[in-house]
């Protein structure tokens, strides 16, 4: 039986080297005008949906469309706002005292010396009135050196009473307390106090206080039936003296708080018209 195939006839074989790494060709796609300009708006949408819905709460509280209340983002972005507010007036607060001069500091005078200035005061306008002398001139006679030579004695002079009583009664009806009610508080350091009075509308209050040395932050604001008001407001304040003017019907009065490093005593003096003085 022949072979049908002749091997000896057939041709050489050759063993062709294969290619490792070779991709296979990539078929593009042509670009359009169209799609160029889809593709961008479709971009363009999805990044101002980003800022509306959430870098602009995040960042800035800005909602516009209500998403940042949801997810909580407007809240982070209202706090990260109020921090930036507070480190900017720092930095403002720090500016400004590096400018300004050194203040110096109160210099503290003793109650008990003021006290006695005070009596010393009443008992000159006493003697003023009873001698019929302004009291400038009685204190400068106080105060001048005594002359060798004695000045003839004016007519008022003699004719003045020679007992002491009506001296001693002009000068104990000068020297009355003018204050009602007078309080005292010792602060801790960062510790608030407050007292008000319970005054009608228009009525008018007298009052002193004073830090004794020290100073301290205050409110002075008034409420009741349902209105509230802020009179006057200061910081590091060592005392302050004036009238209160009740502008309705409430309790009207003052919020101390000591903001500095070591305890600071207060002392409220009040007079004049008001029903009473409310205090802890």
């Amino acid at each position: 039986m022949n072979n049908r195939f002749d091997i000896s006839k057939a041709p050489p074989l050759r063993a062709e080297p294969r290619q490792h790494g070779v991709a296979a060709p990539v078929q593009s796609v042509p670009a359009t005008s169209g799609g160029l300009i889809r593709s961008t708006l479709i971009a363009a949408g999805a990044a101002g949906a980003i800022l509306v819905l959430f870098w602009l709460p995040a960042e800035y509280g800005i909602d516009p469309t209500g998403v940042g209340a949801l997810t909580g983002l407007t809240e982070m972005g209202e706090i990260k706002q109020q921090l930036a507010a507070e480190a900017e007036a720092d930095a403002q607060a720090a500016a400004a005292e590096a400018v300004a001069p050194p203040a110096q500091a109160p210099v503290a005078v003793p109650a008990e010396i003021v006290q006695r200035l005070d009596r010393i005061d009443a008992q000159l306008a006493a003697l003023a009135a009873v001698i019929g002398a302004p009291p400038a001139a009685v204190e400068l006679a106080a105060t001048a050196p005594v002359e060798t030579a004695a000045a003839p004695a004016a007519p008022e002079a003699e004719a003045a009473p020679t007992t002491g009583e009506p001296v001693e009664e002009a000068v104990a009806e000068a020297a009355a307390p003018e204050w009602r009610d007078e309080i005292s508080y010792t602060l801790d350091p960062g510790e608030g106090i407050e007292v008000k009075l319970t005054m009608e509308e228009g009525q008018v209050a007298r009052f002193f206080w004073t830090a004794n040395g020290g100073v301290v932050n205050f409110d002075l604001h008034g409420d009741g039936g349902g209105q509230s008001i802020s009179y006057e407001q200061g910081r590091a304040v060592p005392e302050a003296t004036g009238d209160l003017i009740a502008a309705f019907t409430g309790n009207h009065g003052w919020f101390w708080r000591n903001r500095t490093e070591a305890p600071v005593t207060v002392t409220l003096r009040t007079g004049g018209e008001y029903a009473e003085l409310n205090a802890p």
